[in-house]
């Protein structure tokens, strides 16, 4: 069954005149099957002792690297097994989760320790109206229905709250 919905989600997207790319086919499956009581993730962290979700909504590249600092950071802390971190962007800062992001090597880098970075769909369409298409993201890049709802999921489940 999930290999037939793999073939026919290319198809759809381009009947409802959708951007759709193989390489972000699992990307997509979160949001899909975002379920607010048990939150999904990228990069499970079973043995985590701490959690942080951190806000990225400003479109400034200072900014965006202040955010991905304070993850390495924490990951060098605590080490890469022992913290489990989520980065969400939404408004302008989901500028920093573009394809061409300045950005796009330490999001490569961090999303390899274990560093996951989700990207608002709400923001993708407001993106979509002005652009005339989705917005392309990096390949590291899971989208959600709505930052700040990830924002809130993750905080009622333990998750601490950071905005840099």
């Amino acid at each position: 069954m999930r290999k037939k919905i793999s073939l026919l989600l290319p198809a759809l997207c381009l009947l409802l005149g959708l951007s759709f790319s193989p390489a972000h086919a699992e990307n997509w499956s979160f949001f899909k099957s975002f379920n607010y009581e048990k939150p999904q993730f990228l990069h499970p962290h079973p043995f985590a002792t701490a959690h942080a979700v951190l806000q990225v909504s400003q479109g400034s590249p200072a900014r965006w690297n202040l955010v991905l600092n304070n993850a390495a950071n924490m990951l060098k802390y605590f080490g890469s097994a022992n913290v489990q971190i989520v980065i969400v962007a939404y408004g302008p800062g989901l500028k920093m989760l573009l394809k061409d992001s300045p950005m796009a090597a330490r999001i490569q880098s961090l999303n390899a320790e274990g560093v996951e970075f989700d990207a608002c769909h709400n923001t993708m369409l407001n993106f979509k109206r002005k652009l005339g298409h989705l917005p392309k993201l990096v390949d590291q890049a899971v989208v959600v229905p709505g930052g700040i709802v990830r924002i809130m999921q993750l905080q009622a489940h333990g998750f601490r709250y950071i905005k840099p």
